[in-house]
């Protein structure tokens, strides 16, 4: 979906649907209340976030697999393969699934460490043990409380912050802040725009950003960019710091299902424009595949600012887990 406009600050509509947004967080308070988490006999690393659609997690997951890797640990992801048709338990192979069976972002992290994604995460998280795992990490799922966690990162996009602060339907959030933040350990900020101690957070903050691996190969090309992604004007302005020179720009919503004729149009479109056509490599596992060499991607990661602070989080964490019990 995409993010409505008053999401994004207090109004007379956020008001008229607060109702259904306590009811909405009622609901999943209860939800948590009253489960019973499975403990899975190795740690368990969620990423997720407090509202709906995009922050960066899933960039997040993949730095962080890439780092546990270095150091030893055999890790598997995680996913419930949103948008995807199948109900796994599956491990994700990009040989054989494409994003209408498995959703875009496991496409993406089977990449750097194996995938599993799962409707059922404790059957997912099953499969991944029996695989030889010894370290998952859940790519979403902070709001889901099947799984116990062992450490809980909840990632924030520091320029969109919580918007409104309002709960869905009324906002952009899942859950009230303060009712995540009481089970969150850390937080990861992407982007230097917002302040932690401002969100009311009193814990660990993990500061990153997304950085684009290909920084000089967009100077003054001209592009036509499309994106379905949480936030995609993140994207376009992404372009805009590279030197490109936007001839056209093209929000869809989050997890967008392109249609041949909707890539064909842009395709044209760049044509006349005598642009390039680029996309995220989120959006890319989501084109059909006979268009897709004649589209760009601008591939990022996750850097994190102190990598010695994310390794003391982490191995204090691990440790717990090990223990067999949860951070506190």
């Amino acid at each position: 979906m995409r993010a409505p406009e008053f999401w994004t600050k207090q109004g007379g509509l956020a008001r008229v649907l607060a109702p259904l947004g306590a009811a909405y967080a009622l609901g999943g308070d209860l939800r948590r209340r009253f489960a019973e988490p499975w403990r899975a006999p190795v740690p368990v690393v969620c990423v997720g976030n407090l509202t709906v659609g995009g922050t960066g997690k899933t960039p997040t997951v993949a730095a962080l697999a890439r780092t546990l890797t270095s150091q030893g640990r055999r890790v598997a992801i995680l996913s419930r393969g949103y948008g995807g048709r199948l109900r796994g338990p599956s491990r994700v192979d990009p040989a054989r699934h494409g994003a209408r069976d498995v959703g875009d972002e496991p496409l993406l992290l089977a990449r750097v460490a194996p995938v599993y994604v799962a409707r059922d995460r404790k059957a997912g998280a099953e499969a991944a043990i029996a695989d030889g795992a010894d370290l998952l990490l859940m790519d979403d799922g902070f709001q889901n409380p099947q799984i116990e966690k062992t450490l809980s990162l909840v990632v924030v996009d520091g320029a969109a912050g919580f918007g409104n602060r309002s709960v869905f339907p009324a906002g952009p959030l899942r859950e009230p802040v303060a009712t995540g933040f009481a089970r969150a350990h850390a937080l990861v900020m992407i982007g230097a725009d917002a302040n932690a101690a401002a969100f009311g957070f009193g814990g660990p903050v993990l500061r990153a950003d997304l950085v684009p691996t290909d920084k000089a190969a967009w100077a003054g090309v001209p592009v036509v960019a499309f994106a379905g992604i949480g936030r995609p004007q993140k994207f376009f302005d992404t372009l805009a710091s590279l030197g490109a020179a936007l001839r056209g720009t093209y929000p869809f919503a989050d997890h967008h299902a392109y249609k041949r004729r909707q890539i064909e149009r842009l395709l044209i479109i760049a044509k006349e424009q005598h642009a390039v056509l680029v996309t995220t490599e989120k959006d890319f596992v989501r084109v059909p595949a006979d268009l897709a060499a004649q589209i760009r991607t601008v591939p990022v990661e996750l850097r994190f600012a102190d990598p010695p602070t994310l390794l003391r989080l982490l191995a204090q964490g691990l440790a717990q887990g090990l223990a067999g019990g949860a951070l506190k």
